[in-house]
C-alpha cells in the first residue's frame, strides 16, 4: 500500500486517521496527533551552535506518519532503505543519501529494511528544550500549519 498506492495529501490523512483510530502502544504507537517519542523509534538529539539534529532509526517493516515540517531544510540516510510518500509523489532512497526537504508537506515513511536518518534543522535560538523546538520545527497539522505560516509572515 505505501509504495503504490498514497499520493494525496486525503490519502495521507485518512491512512494517519485510521492508525491513531487503532493505537495499541504494541503495533501502533500514536498519542492522537501529539508528537510521538518512543522507544520503538529511538532517536538521538545533538545540538551545535545554531542546529539541531535528530536521528532516528527505524525497524524493518515499520511506518511513520511524519508531523508537517515548517522549514525548509536538510536530512540524511545514513543506513538502509526507506520509501516516502508525500501528497505529490513517493520515492525510494537507498542509504547513504540526502534530500532536501521543502516545508509544509506530510510524508509517510516506510522502513523497507533497518534505516537510519538525521534531520538536521535550523535552532537560532540554540535551545536544548526538545518541546520549545518542535514547536517551531513541526506543526501537528495542517491548520497549525497555515497558522504558523501567517504569523510568520
Amino acid at each position: 500500500m505505501i509504495k503504490n498506492e498514497i499520493s494525496s495529501r486525503s490519502k495521507i490523512l485518512e491512512l494517519e486517521k485510521t492508525l491513531l483510530d487503532n493505537v495499541d502502544e504494541k503495533n501502533i504507537i500514536g498519542n492522537k496527533g501529539d508528537i510521538v517519542r518512543s522507544q520503538k523509534f529511538p532517536l538521538k538529539h545533538t545540538f551545535a551552535d545554531g542546529i539541531y539534529v535528530r536521528q532516528m532509526t527505524m525497524k524493518q517493516d515499520s511506518v511513520v506518519v511524519g508531523a508537517i515540517h515548517n522549514h525548509l531544510h536538510v536530512w540524511f540516510l545514513l543506513t538502509g532503505h526507506i520509501t516516502v510518500a508525500t501528497e505529490d509523489s513517493t520515492e525510494d532512497y537507498i542509504a547513504p543519501c540526502y534530500v532536501i526537504s521543502t516545508p509544509g508537506v506530510k510524508r509517510v515513511i516506510y522502513a523497507n529494511e533497518e534505516s537510519i536518518f538525521v534531520n538536521v534543522h535550523k535552532n537560532p535560538a540554540n535551545t536544548q528544550d526538545l518541546d520549545e523546538l518542535e514547536a517551531e520545527i513541526v506543526s501537528k497539522n495542517y491548520k497549525e500549519y497555515e497558522q504558523y505560516i501567517n504569523k510568520n509572515k
